[in-house]
């Protein structure tokens, strides 16, 4: 590849982690463990690691489930090395990979389910420069919403759902929280009323609830599918009303806080109106997702 890139060694894992701390200034608590989940992605998905020489600079890229697009995933230049072209060449090598695989449509764009972002974050200005500087074109704006932590950790001011909950077990539902490799039932719930890419992601998460009546799955929650956000959660259509949601919802932003975080961000939102009542959440993320059309 031209400007020395090369595929990156497994055993320089840790030093690229390392980078993505130094780089990605608002997401650095969290870059070692970004790096880890694209270094570990769904089964059959074809991916790529390319680095800079002397470990300056990492992309990330990865084939799409839709023929003929694929995704960058993450782009990283050391500081020290900025301002150099060095993202420039990575994003070069990444877009020829992904066209010797056969891509046409290359996406500067979350590829879930195993993702960093829904796009380019507007706060890194320089990211979103050298997008459109090579001809990618803005078309699609996502966000996420920040919930605050510390009235749902023990003891806080949110810390009592007892009348919801209550009013749940009235109406038959139970509550239920499932552990890591006992997720295979909801994961098949997730995957019938909604998609593959969902299932992956319970199955994936730190954490995973979930609501029953009669034995019968009625909608989940989830957290850590990407490192410390919420999401994805949802409710069977048959069951919306009831507040199954709300109180998933909660039960996850109680472990979170009890895992010692003071927020968190929900993934990719949807329903903005759904999460500021029932958390008080905040939009606050936004990300400008890019494409261009190779050749």
């Amino acid at each position: 590849m031209s400007g020395g890139i090369r595929a990156a060694l497994p055993t320089e894992l840790p030093v690229i982690e390392e980078l993505a701390r130094d780089a990605l200034t608002f997401d650095a608590p969290e870059a070692a463990l970004i790096v880890s989940r694209l270094a570990h992605p769904p089964e059959g998905r074809e991916w790529t690691a390319l680095v800079a020489p002397c470990l300056d600079g990492v992309v990330f890229a990865s084939l799409s489930s839709t023929g003929g697009v694929g995704h960058v995933d993450l782009i990283a230049v050391r500081p020290s090395a900025q301002g150099r072209g060095v993202g420039r060449d990575l994003l070069r090598a990444a877009e020829d990979w992904l066209a010797e695989r056969g891509v046409r449509e290359v996406r500067l764009a979350g590829n879930p389910p195993c993702y960093a972002w829904p796009g380019i974050d507007v706060r890194y200005t320089p990211a979103a420069c050298l997008a459109e500087s090579l001809g990618y074109e803005r078309y699609r704006t996502a966000w996420n919403m920040t919930a605050d932590l510390t009235a749902y950790a023990p003891g806080g001011a949110a810390g009592g759902d007892d009348g919801e909950r209550a009013r749940l077990a009235a109406a038959g539902v139970a509550l239920h929280y499932a552990a890591p490799g006992e997720r295979a039932e909801v994961a098949a719930f997730v995957r019938e009323h909604w998609n593959d890419a969902w299932a992956w992601e319970v199955e994936q998460a730190s954490g995973c609830h979930y609501a029953t009546r009669e034995g019968e799955i009625l909608g989940f929650a989830a957290w850590g599918t990407r490192p410390l956000w919420f999401g994805p959660m949802g409710t069977a259509e048959a069951a919306r009303g009831l507040g199954v949601g709300r109180v998933l919802l909660r039960r996850c932003l109680e472990e979170q806080a009890a895992a010692g975080q003071r927020s968190t961000q929900i993934a990719w939102v949807g329903p903005v109106h759904f999460y500021a009542r029932a958390v008080g959440a905040r939009v606050e993320r936004v990300f400008w997702l890019y494409r261009r059309f190779l050749g």
